[in-house]
């Protein structure tokens, strides 16, 4: 998993502790930016229905559903996945003029 905040990798084979932080930035590492769950286009921003709501996504906390992710390197990545195939539809062919028909 990479630091939310530093993108350091940060090993973990081992259970993730509620007050871990990171060995680079020093900024906790079980927080919600760190979590596979983590989705900013979703409810709560949270894709795990269950899980209780967290306010601040850059403190620890403690999920109970917390696993060591993507979080906000994946929705990111999602994210430009999408504008690209969003830019790709929308975009004009080659030697259409703008304007009115």
């Amino acid at each position: 998993m990479k630091c939310w905040n530093c993108a350091t990798e940060i090993d973990t084979r081992e259970r993730v502790e509620f007050r871990a932080a990171c060995p680079s930035c020093d900024r906790a590492v079980h927080v919600c930016k760190n979590c596979r769950h983590y989705d900013p286009a979703y409810y709560n921003q949270c894709r795990e229905t269950a899980a209780e709501r967290v306010v601040d996504k850059e403190r620890a906390n403690f999920c109970e559903f917390f696993a060591p992710g993507g979080g906000i390197a994946q929705a990111k990545r999602i994210g430009s996945q999408a504008r690209a195939q969003l830019d790709a539809l929308f975009k004009k062919p080659p030697g259409a003029k703008g304007g009115q028909a």
